[in-house]
């Protein structure tokens, strides 16, 4: 009987397995790197211990470091939440040589699976050992884990070289093994799943299917199950494909066996031999907590027969820090206050006050819901992120919810190619017209005290904001009854609600105050100077730093005096295990160079300069 689990992760996932294990009755350990000394994981679990003298984005890949503190800890047993080591078979070795209860497949199990090309041959598939012109496009993939890390579509076979050591280095950095490999690229295929579950009595569960294919950079960004618009003979074979897969190398625990649908076809990708980051969903509609049923099966208890039946539609949003509209950029910054609505499940390693630093994955949270319905399901789920009040980085919260209202979308007809057709429609600014006269008004609440309202009729007051970009320019006044403005009747005004009757329609606005930003509704504002600071601007084709990381290339050859077109490579920023491309914004000349390979730069940095040339 299992009594202690020792989390070997963070974030999310860490939360969300002491959440559960807290349920069973089970003591939590969570380790912590010295970035996250006060995050959430490290704060609601029983115990926690410092893991030393790794940096922070290497510091959950120390697998020694990890047994450690489990067995100083007491633990006896370990979950590995997923990324990471969770399909290290080396670390699950370790794990069982050490005495501790390893919660997840069998290390021989991981070691078949969680090598995709070893993968793809037990599942009669190969990759491309050669790649020639009419094999283009071609995917390059990490070897050794999932999330979009060390993932390529290469369209030229020029690029193929410099994409396989991009994406080497990149799946190094995340996994710590840069094998690489190269497959067709199918083109608007559909990503989608299975959830499996089997014991070690010989019983395997296929739990449904989910869809996940609307991706950003390869990962994921909105799943469901079940899976719209599949036949039942197209998903009685992805069932037996996924357990035909679990079954031919002794499989036990959790897992996930991952296809590519085109038409009628399912190709086989890939065995994820961990927790998914999108089980809610598999939960929600079958009934099931899959964290507890891996203790239990880690137990050594046995599945019934038959899964339970499946009772409605999930679907979930991944909410992460980091801008859509500029080449989906990491944020960073202090998350001030995340709360949604009633009716829909949050998963999140962040509560209110918390920072998201630049060491790992952007994302804030999982907002699932479930309903009798795909449609309602969907609609909820819109409604929900909506409302929800987002204070901090910039997010891609709106993104989401015009995703899952976009008719493609809500007609079942996605697939992996939705964001190359669709972003630039679904990133248009689109802020509340009236967000900043309620922020003037709810600034303008706490000064009235102070003696606003004048006996005499006198110029109004004005207030500057910065709203996606554009300067808008509001006008109120003090008046005997209170707060006016042109156009609209004021019903009410404070620090953190305002009420505007417009044309005979009353509406509300939250607003809160972190500074000079402004959050009105899901509108982000900031308050800008009355007289701007000339000082603070950058010449024109100044390329800044979208995001604080690692300069850890410079283009071959890129020296000031340097000629480059419009969207050249000119330099890559590592941040958050990824690695951004900072492009030539015009064609012109480099006329600064101001970055170096390994300079850590933050937000705003002046990487470069690149003066235009008239065509």
């Amino acid at each position: 009987m299992i009594t202690s689990v020792l989390v070997a992760n963070r974030g999310e996932i860490a939360c969300r397995v002491v959440r559960t294990c807290r349920e069973l009755g089970v003591r939590t350990v969570a380790v912590h790197s010295d970035a996250d000394e006060n995050a959430l994981h490290a704060r609601v679990a029983d115990a926690a211990v410092r893991l030393p003298g790794a940096a922070p984005a290497d510091t959950y890949l120390r697998g020694d470091l990890i047994v450690k503190a489990a067995l100083a800890a007491g633990a006896d047993a370990v979950h590995p939440g997923y990324g990471f080591l969770s399909e290290n078979a080396g670390f699950a070795r370790a794990v069982q040589d050490a005495g501790l209860v390893w919660i997840g497949p069998p290390p021989e199990a991981i070691e078949a699976m969680a090598s995709k090309t070893r993968a793809k041959e037990l599942m009669g598939t190969e990759p491309l050992r050669e790649v020639t012109e009419a094999d283009l496009p071609v995917l390059v993939k990490a070897a050794a884990g999932g999330g979009g890390r060390g993932m390529r579509v290469v369209r030229r076979l020029a690029d193929l070289d410099a994409e396989l050591a991009a994406a080497r280095a990149e799946a190094a950095s995340a996994f710590g093994d840069g094998e690489v490999f190269v497959e067709p690229y199918v083109e608007n295929g559909r990503h989608v799943e299975v959830q499996i579950l089997a014991d070690t009595h010989g019983t395997v569960w296929a739990l449904g299917t989910r869809d996940c294919s609307l991706q950003r950079r390869h990962q994921k960004v909105i799943e469901e199950t079940p899976a719209p618009g599949l036949t039942e003979e197209l998903t009685g074979e992805l069932h037996t494909l996924a357990v035909r897969a679990a079954r031919a190398v002794g499989y036990a625990g959790a897992g996930t066996v991952e296809f590519l649908v085109a038409g009628d076809r399912a190709h086989f990708l890939e065995m994820n031999t961990r927790l998914q980051v999108e089980h809610p969903v598999t939960e929600a509609v079958f009934g099931l907590d899959l964290v507890a049923e891996q203790i239990r099966l880690a137990e050594g208890h046995a599945l019934a027969d038959e899964p339970p039946r499946a009772r409605g539609h999930a679907v979930e949003a991944r909410l992460y820090a980091e801008d859509p509209a500029q080449d989906w950029a990491p944020q960073t910054g202090l998350l001030h206050r995340l709360a949604v609505p009633e009716g829909v499940r949050l998963d999140t390693g962040y509560s209110d006050g918390d920072d998201i630093g630049v060491h790992y994955d952007p994302m804030i949270a999982k907002v699932i819901a479930h309903a009798p319905t795909r449609a309602e399901a969907v609609r909820k789920l819109a409604s929900a992120l909506e409302r929800a009040a987002i204070h901090g980085p910039v997010t891609n919260r709106d993104l989401l919810v015009r995703s899952l209202r976009h008719e493609e979308f809500a007609e079942g007809r996605m697939d992996t190619g939705f964001y190359d057709r669709h972003l630039s429609g679904l990133t248009a600014p689109a802020p509340d017209p009236y967000a900043p006269l309620a922020a003037a008004l709810a600034d303008a609440h706490g000064r009235s005290r102070f003696g606003g309202w004048r006996n005499l009729p006198s110029q109004p007051q004005v207030k500057r904001y910065a709203v996606a970009g554009e300067e808008h320019e509001v006008r109120y006044r003090h008046t005997r009854d209170g707060l006016a403005a042109d156009g609209v009747r004021v019903v009410h005004a404070d620090a953190g609600l305002v009420i505007l009757d417009v044309d005979g329609v009353r509406r509300r606005f939250e607003v809160g105050r972190y500074g000079d930003r402004v959050y009105v509704g899901a509108t982000a504002l900031t308050t800008l100077p009355r007289f701007p600071d000339p000082t603070t601007q950058h010449a024109p084709g100044s390329l800044l730093a979208p995001m604080p990381g690692t300069v850890v290339r410079i283009a071959d050859g890129l020296t000031e005096g340097a000629a480059v077109r419009a969207g050249e490579p000119l330099l890559w920023l590592e941040a958050m295990k990824m690695r951004h491309r900072i492009t030539a914004p015009a064609t012109g000349t480099v006329s600064a160079l101001h970055a170096t390979p390994g300079q850590r730069v933050e937000v705003g940095a002046l990487l470069a300069v690149v003066e235009s040339r008239a065509p």
